[in-house]
């Protein structure tokens, strides 16, 4: 078996009571069979504890005022604490680290939902290195795994990947080349045409591709009036999806308010400071390009390739894109309210509420894609007109 994760995976720790946030409450923590069946069998105080404490139709831990019902109130695990390491279940042992299986290949991420670990996802400054190993572990063959598309994407996500982490081309040019790219490879998988890809990833890495990019982002500009029509229409997206967290509504309504409240003329004026406020340069590297670069980065590796089950390459690409414009704005309303009291953790703390909204919701993960289907603002042509501003 095949172990693929990026440089920064060992790098994570839990802070356990010292976390700011937990990964005990506000959302529904299912339990492996496995584990299931060990709590059915456990017994003493500690089983008893189980079985009152377990949602065994559905497979997940009750929960009391949206907490799990073995967090204390010094935010510690009290299975954990009772029962050692041994006793919890796959989701508790492994989280934030997150893994998706393929055919002869696991691939290990961090969460961007973890706060702790998104300091390590966003905090990373060099361009992010991916290690493949390699054990003994012998994994069963899927007689349906269509291991010839797999191989093409994981050759086109390895060409974007490379794309995304060119820092001598501007971020937004960057990302409109993968979105094109996503779009002509998934016309070719529609057509059943997976022989085109290898010449599809030749183009697009050669400068000539580049060049048209430059050229397409200056040929036709967004008016300023599309442009904040198509903003808030994305915006309003986010009150379309299924609610994890109580508070996220409200939330969502208090960035909207900060950043439309005023009218056109102001969220375009708090647009333009906001950007110049924090994309300020160090010695050596563009901090806002650095982190956008690391959430398309985070967002492509964790997705890409799944789109081997559903043929949704496009989408895909289109949930990294969408994704790391809404954090954007997510992170300029809270600029608004602390201007230069906006920090690196706020960003983080940002992007760590989108995540656990939209990632732990399959539901969220499959309205986006059938929202980006229907509306033309979310085409390729359309989001890159709208990075260019």
């Amino acid at each position: 078996m095949k172990y693929t994760i990026p440089h920064y995976f060992e790098q994570f720790r839990c802070t356990a009571a010292e976390c700011v946030d937990t990964c005990c409450a506000g959302w529904a923590i299912m339990i492996d069979e496995k584990s299931l069946e060990k709590y059915k069998n456990t017994e003493g105080a500690l089983g008893n504890r189980l079985h009152n404490s377990i949602d065994w139709e559905e497979g997940s831990f009750q929960q009391y005022e949206k907490r799990c019902a073995f967090l204390n109130e010094e935010n510690l695990c009290d299975l954990h604490l009772e029962g050692g390491e041994e006793m919890l279940c796959d989701t508790c042992r492994n989280y934030p680290r997150h893994m998706e299986e393929f055919d002869g290949l696991r691939e290990g991420s961090l969460s961007l939902s973890c706060i702790e670990a998104a300091k390590i996802i966003l905090g990373c400054k060099e361009p992010v290195q991916f290690i493949t190993m390699e054990d003994d572990t012998e994994d069963e063959e899927d007689e349906e795994f269509d291991f010839l598309l797999f191989t093409k994407l994981m050759d086109t996500r390895e060409a974007i990947l490379k794309m995304l982490q060119n820092r001598e081309v501007d971020i937004c040019v960057r990302t409109g080349m993968v979105l094109n790219l996503s779009k002509e490879i998934q016309i070719a998988v529609d057509h059943g045409e997976l022989f085109q890809i290898d010449e599809l990833l030749e183009h697009f890495g050669e400068m000539d591709s580049l060049l048209e990019m430059q050229k397409q982002i200056g040929e036709d500009p967004i008016g300023e009036n599309e442009y904040c029509s198509e903003m808030r229409k994305m915006f309003r997206t986010l009150s379309k999806l299924e609610v994890l967290k109580e508070d996220w509504p409200d939330y969502v309504r208090k960035a909207e308010r900060l950043l439309f409240g005023e009218g056109q003329r102001e969220y375009l004026e708090r647009h333009k400071e906001f950007h110049k406020a924090i994309g300020l340069k160090s010695a050596s590297y563009d901090v806002w390009s650095c982190l956008l670069e690391q959430l398309m980065v985070y967002f492509v590796f964790t997705y890409f390739c799944g789109a081997v089950y559903d043929d949704h390459i496009l989408g895909k690409m289109q949930t990294a894109v969408v994704s790391t414009i809404l954090i954007q704005e997510l992170a300029q309303a809270v600029w608004q309210e602390k201007q230069e009291g906006f920090t690196f953790m706020d960003f983080v703390d940002v992007a760590h509420r989108y995540s656990r909204e939209i990632e732990h919701s399959d539901i969220n993960l499959l309205r986006l894609e059938k929202l980006f289907d229907k509306l033309p603002l979310f085409q390729p042509k359309q989001l890159i007109r709208i990075l260019s501003v």
